[in-house]
């Protein structure tokens, strides 16, 4: 006897959901019409928002954000998590300072940083794989082990980092785009062009979404996220450097603070905190979205001590937005 179909409004619901959320780029669609939403209501509130410079700056600001999300993206779509890339920006410069006072080449003490960036996100990777620890404890652990060097080096003092030509990939222009931006957006593109053209790309999606089938058929998950976890270090790395470069100086917890938007832009731009899913040019919209929400509210004379709630609540939607996701699609 054939069963009944279940023809009920809750399961029709359902099943609409995962239509629209199953559908490839539907997420990014759907952010990047909250971003253009986003957009006029700051430009109808504010006179001072839609300029080219104020559009310009914003993707000058958000940039060190945006190289810490780009390179988390994968990572998390992997089934990993790193809460240390923000302390490693801010030793990133810490270090960067220090080598150059003692007489070191500014580039030659930059290609250091990176270094110690890359050797700190083997030491995640191997604790993740090797030791099977969970990744949240270990890159927390890793993240208040950082900040304490970082403290320690400086005794909490911000370091002067301002030396010429180096200054420049930080406040620099091409053609009037900031260069932040720019190396923000080869960042994504670069991360694109892995995840989907090639074969290590798929290896990233494979390990986020089932993880005993993918060893089962020869995927080297030990090797596919270790190398992520180094990815994402030295993204912290460059996004220190940038920022140093921005600043002109180097503090130990320079970006200590945007840890929290950092995970919230790549939640929120549809990467799943499950693993398997996700895409970085929905956390690169969505690093848009906070950078010009932050922007507007300054514009409006906001206090800062409200953006951070609000960043706090926006952080709480884009989880429950993808709990939301996972099951409509019955994950």
């Amino acid at each position: 006897m054939a069963r009944a179909l279940d023809t009920s409004p809750a399961t029709s619901t359902r099943q609409r959901m995962a239509a629209l959320f199953g559908r490839p780029w539907s997420g990014v669609a759907m952010l990047g019409v909250f971003y253009l939403l986003l957009v006029l209501i700051f430009s109808v509130l504010s006179p001072f928002f839609m300029t080219l410079r104020n559009m310009l700056q914003i993707g000058g600001n958000v940039a060190y954000i945006g190289l810490m999300a780009a390179a988390g993206t994968p990572l998390i779509i992997a089934g990993g998590l790193d809460l240390s890339v923000a302390a490693i920006a801010g030793l990133t410069g810490v270090v960067i300072s220090m080598l150059y006072t003692a007489g070191i080449p500014i580039w030659i003490a930059v290609a250091i940083a990176l270094v110690v960036a890359a050797i700190i996100g083997v030491i995640n990777g191997l604790f993740t794989t090797r030791l099977r620890l969970n990744p949240l404890i270990v890159t927390l652990g890793m993240m208040s082990i950082i900040s304490g060097i970082a403290l320690v080096l400086t005794g909490g003092l911000t370091r002067p980092l301002s030396v010429p030509g180096f200054n420049w990939i930080g406040a620099g222009r091409v053609f009037g785009v900031p260069v932040p931006f720019i190396l923000m957006m080869a960042m994504f593109l670069v991360l694109w062009v892995v995840m989907t053209r090639m074969r290590f790309g798929r290896f990233i999606y494979a390990a986020g979404g089932n993880a005993e089938a993918a060893r089962l058929i020869g995927i080297p998950l030990e090797k596919t996220l270790i190398s992520l976890y180094v990815i994402s270090a030295v993204s912290g790395a460059i996004a220190g450097t940038v920022l140093g470069a921005m600043l002109g100086a180097a503090g130990p917890n320079a970006a200590g603070a945007q840890l929290l938007t950092v995970i919230a832009a790549i939640i929120l731009g549809g990467t799943s905190l499950n693993g398997g899913r996700g895409s970085v040019w929905g956390t690169l919209v969505a690093v848009l979205i906070l950078g010009t929400l932050n922007n507007g509210l300054t514009l409006l004379n906001v206090s800062s001590f409200w953006q951070d709630v609000t960043r706090g609540v926006v952080l709480m939607l884009a989880v429950s937005l993808d709990q939301i996701r996972t099951r409509a699609l019955g994950e």
